[in-house]
């Protein structure tokens, strides 16, 4: 039997299989891509700062960079979400904040529910956050429901 204890996010960390999830559910791309018409070129898997339609990327390199961006992400989760999680929990916010950007998600119900103690409420509106371009994208659905099953902590 395994002891769970819900820590401050501020001593958590993304886990490894967190990364592992968060890149597949990225995908990877080598070079620049406009993923939703409108939105902003994104490169290898799922970085947008300073990218430039025409720039190119390794594997490796992106490796690299969505773990420096994972830091960032990791820093703005920190700030916005008040009570202890479950490292479970804490992969989930990341994998979302990571997609979604650290305003919207520091801006979330997500994060009211997190931070009333609302876990499973918290799980569940991840759900809410299905739509790109004022649409809804089957692709979006897929993962929400990827990401609120590891929150809530079915990993099978």
């Amino acid at each position: 039997m395994t002891i769970k204890i819900r820590l401050a996010a501020s001593v958590l960390a993304l886990s490894a299989a967190g990364f592992v999830g968060l890149t597949l559910h990225e995908g990877y791309t080598d070079r620049a891509v406009i993923p939703i018409p409108g939105d902003v070129p994104t490169i290898g898997f799922g970085t947008t700062e300073g990218v430039r339609m025409g720039d190119k990327i390794t594997p490796p390199r992106a490796l690299v960079r969505a773990l420096k961006d994972v830091n960032k992400f990791e820093a703005a989760l920190v700030r916005c979400i008040t009570v202890p999680l479950y490292q479970h929990e804490y992969d989930a916010a990341v994998q979302l904040s990571y997609n979604i950007g650290a305003t919207a998600f520091c801006n979330s119900t997500v994060v009211r529910r997190f931070n009333a103690e609302d876990y499973i409420g918290a799980c569940d509106a991840f759900l809410m956050w299905n739509k790109a371009g004022g649409r809804v994208v089957q692709g979006l659905v897929n993962r929400r429901e990827a990401e609120r099953q590891l929150c809530l902590g079915n990993l099978s």
